[in-house]
């Protein structure tokens, strides 16, 4: 039997289990409650969400266009030591990405110290050479970037991937925090939380920090590619908490190198762009010629330095899979600091011996595709049939240098509600990190839990649901 590490509950020497000191006040609150109480709050919260329009669309899937993301109201407690330790190492590791994504697109010194092979970087689909040679606000790539944490079977925590393109999730960590606190107001007079509720402010205040230069009081917009993204509650939610404009390609225009929105008062420049697009369809002229998404002339006016990008172009060659294993590399390089935190070890099918040593190990293995996102275009070894990992063998055979492969690792659990009562359920937590004239984030994250059985995949595009996540102050 696999041994993960359970948050909530430790096992004293024997088989008794105790409840871990961060969790005791709030065990104590839960055992006053009864089940039907515990099952009318679930049913309030369902109904809140679904008023509020709080859903993720689910690309393919006939059940509808939308579907309601599962909310467990048993929070992911974390003692204040522990995200301290956490916070220092996010820090570490997205000031390295940025400088990363900074050399590749100027000196290429990482390439030239022998540390990241060159096709890696020019070879990968998410490297735009349109970028080379071209001077961003600050020197900052990913001002905004969503980081996903497991902690493993003996309590370590790792870095499962860095996401520096468009990640999203930061709405639901907000709203799953107004939702507890207005279903259980008495659980955050009894414990200390750290808040989160600044994040808007915060990430407004890191937009207006890299304007243009010369530009005082930057016009500021979200950028969305419409009503059916997937994420699109979260882009409208966003633009109204900051108290900017929601924008589609459609809205905005580039004239005399600028970049202008429509308005029903005439054009208004626009300085700093949120955008929530992959690269491919921010201008037609540029990349995609079929895109109705983008702006044509934006990238031009972007590289003019006329208008600043979150994120900029370019920075998805830092989060694809293929790059994830340089990084504590990167910090070394750059930094010339160990890493706080770490990787989980990876093979890379690119190389003849982790090829061969995937291939004869699929069965224990987690194989990604290094472009994948969202939990798509994978393969769970332990809980996969042997015919579905005889496929998957022959796509990797197919394009070995498009996969990676990682053990499985026990992730840990949490106790959740389930149909048949209280259960643990594996969980990951994707805190957000703000870069800006400072490195910043709120205390705490997105916790994402797989609510089936033994699953250990967390997405929500493949069913998986959210926890609130209390940082305990000191």
């Amino acid at each position: 039997m696999v041994k993960f590490f359970n948050e909530m509950t430790a096992e004293d020497h024997g088989s008794t289990a105790s409840t871990r000191e961060h969790y005791r006040e709030f065990t104590t609150w839960l055992n006053q409650q009864t089940p039907e109480t515990i099952q009318r709050k679930r049913a309030e919260a369902d109904l809140l969400f679904r008023r509020v329009g709080i859903t993720f669309a689910v690309y393919g899937d006939d059940a509808g266009t939308e579907r309601l993301i599962p909310f467990d109201i048993i929070p992911r407690i974390i003692p204040a030591a522990e995200w301290s330790h956490l916070q220092k190492g996010l820090v570490q590791r997205v000031t390295a990405l940025n400088m990363f994504i900074h050399d590749i697109y100027h000196d290429q010194n990482i390439i030239k110290a022998g540390i990241i092979p060159a096709e890696q970087i020019y070879k990968n689909a998410q490297y735009r050479p349109e970028m080379q040679g071209v001077s961003v606000a600050s020197d900052i790539y990913a001002h905004i970037a969503g980081v996903d944490i497991v902690r493993a079977g003996q309590g370590e925590f790792y870095v499962l991937e860095d996401n520096l393109r468009v990640p999203s999730g930061v709405s639901y960590m907000l709203e799953d925090r107004k939702m507890m606190m207005r279903l259980f107001p008495e659980l955050f007079a009894r414990n200390k939380i750290a808040p989160v509720d600044h994040y808007p402010d915060m990430l407004l205040d890191n937009l207006r920090s890299v304007a243009p230069v010369g530009v005082e009081n930057p016009t500021i917009v979200v950028m969305t590619p419409g009503m059916y993204n997937s994420a699109y509650f979260e882009h409208a939610f966003l633009a109204q908490q900051m108290g900017v404009e929601l924008v589609e390609g459609k809205d905005l225009f580039v004239n005399d190198n600028a970049v202008y929105m429509r308005t029903t008062r005439g054009p208004k420049r626009v300085d700093v762009i949120y955008r929530r697009i992959d690269d491919d369809f921010m201008d037609p002229l540029a990349f995609r010629p079929d895109s109705s998404l983008g702006v044509p002339g934006l990238l031009a006016v972007y590289r003019a330095g006329r208008v600043t990008l979150a994120n900029a172009i370019g920075t998805g060659v830092a989060d694809d899979k293929s790059i994830y294993p340089f990084v504590p590399d990167m910090i070394k390089f750059y930094l010339s600091e160990t890493p706080i935190l770490n990787n989980v070890p990876t093979y890379q099918c690119r190389k003849p011996d982790d090829l061969a040593y995937t291939l004869s190990h699929l069965s224990e293995l987690v194989v990604k595709e290094v472009h994948g996102a969202g939990g798509y275009g994978m393969l769970v070894g332990p809980a996969s049939s042997k015919q579905q990992i005889e496929d998957f063998r022959q796509r990797i055979l197919a394009k070995p240098e498009g996969y990676i492969a990682q053990p499985t690792l026990a992730l840990s659990a949490c106790p959740t509600y389930v149909e048949n009562g209280i259960a643990p359920r594996h969980i990951d937590l994707r805190p957000f990190v703000l870069s800006g004239k400072t490195v910043s984030m709120v205390p705490g994250g997105l916790t994402r839990v797989a609510l089936q059985e033994g699953s250990l995949v967390v997405n929500s595009s493949q069913g998986g649901g959210t926890k609130d996540t209390w940082i305990l102050e000191k």
